[in-house]
């Protein structure tokens, strides 16, 4: 096992790789070097990191002579180029993108749902899609005692999910809205998908489109919510459908989640408890108190959030829930850097 690690971040200056360097800063990981990487606009520029300034570098394919563990949130087309450039060179990558997620030959993992499956890397691990993130560490606990056979989630998804300039437009909206502006006058340049032919406000309204429509009309977030959550928990049997909905929210994604279990014996108390000493978890479920999770109580939190825990009036084994996390950490930084520290944990960074 090696004592220290030179660590490269990709895609330093965006939302999620800022925070990748600030949970780098408490991480349990020995690291000997970090490497902040960019583009070529924003190389030059100067970080802090534990006190000590770092120049950002332009990224190029030998950004990676040398470097053991690299994080990637710089868009899939970044990633397709040069993460396999990165393994070239002898580096393990964590990519926070969807490229890699629903390759076979590419681990999808939660550290506190599937970490035996980073045993099966061959060079790039994928950290899942934020939203399938907190679901699978609010499910796997249950999933464990009774089983899973039906699972249906509603996404409530905060504007930092799409990434810095979503949220700076969500702010110029919001202001222009309450001095007067009417809605259909509101300049909407990135939502609810970048990609597609219209734009519209998110401020004050809830858009009920998560990146582009695909098959069978459902959006590719949703189909993404679908296949991880069958990956990550190895069973394609489980029946999933998601509908997932962009809210003016800043930070912090939550989740209405239906699950039906297989097994006998469950019920609310036992669900709870289940929550309550499952790792990564914290319940928050005492309705006689109004204590339930809340996006705005999640941010700068690494832990996922559960409450509002009821059986469903009608189904027995049916069960409502509540799940919310800070989607920038736990969704995604914090995440891959769990990912690394478990691969050290592990003995398994190596190629």
């Amino acid at each position: 096992m090696k004592k220290k690690y030179n660590v490269a971040v990709v895609g330093a200056t965006g939302a999620v790789g800022t925070k990748m360097i600030e949970m780098l800063e408490g991480t349990s990981l020995p690291m000997n070097q970090v490497k902040l990487l960019a583009s070529k606009r924003s190389a030059g520029k100067e970080v802090m990191f534990k006190g000590t300034p770092l120049i950002i570098e332009e990224l190029v394919p030998e950004s990676f002579t040398d470097i053991d563990i690299a994080l990637f949130s710089a868009g899939g087309n970044i990633s397709k180029q040069f993460a396999p450039e990165a393994v070239k060179r002898g580096a393990v990558v964590i990519d926070n993108t969807s490229h890699f997620r629903m390759d076979p030959e590419v681990p999808l993992v939660v550290p506190e749902v599937n970490p035996n499956a980073l045993k099966r890397h061959k060079g790039i691990i994928a950290n899942p899609n934020c939203s399938t993130i907190q679901m699978m560490v609010a499910l796997e606990p249950i999933r464990q005692a009774y089983g899973l056979d039906r699972l249906i989630v509603s996404t409530y998804q905060a504007v930092s999910g799409a990434g810095i300039n979503a949220m700076e437009e969500l702010k110029s909206q919001a202001v222009a809205y309450v001095e007067g502006t009417p809605a259909d006058a509101l300049e909407a340049t990135i939502l609810p998908s970048g990609g597609d032919k219209k734009h519209y406000p998110i401020a004050f309204n809830a858009l009920p489109q998560i990146d582009v429509f695909a098959d069978a009309d459902y959006t590719y977030e949703e189909w993404k919510m679908i296949n991880e959550t069958k990956k990550i928990m190895e069973d394609d049997s489980i029946k999933v459908v998601a509908t997932c909905v962009r809210i003016p929210v800043l930070s912090g994604h939550s989740e209405s989640v239906y699950i039906e279990v297989k097994e006998d014996g469950s019920n609310v108390t036992k669900i709870r408890e289940l929550i309550a000493n499952a790792p990564g978890a914290v319940l928050q479920d005492d309705p006689s108190q109004q204590l339930y999770p809340q996006a705005l109580t999640s941010i700068d939190r690494k832990e996922t959030f559960v409450g509002r825990i009821r059986q469903d009036i009608d189904i027995d084994k049916g069960y409502h829930m509540w799940v919310v996390s800070d989607n920038l950490l736990k969704g995604a930084a914090w995440n891959s850097v769990q990912i690394a520290e478990t691969l050290h944990e592990m003995d398994l960074v190596r190629v």
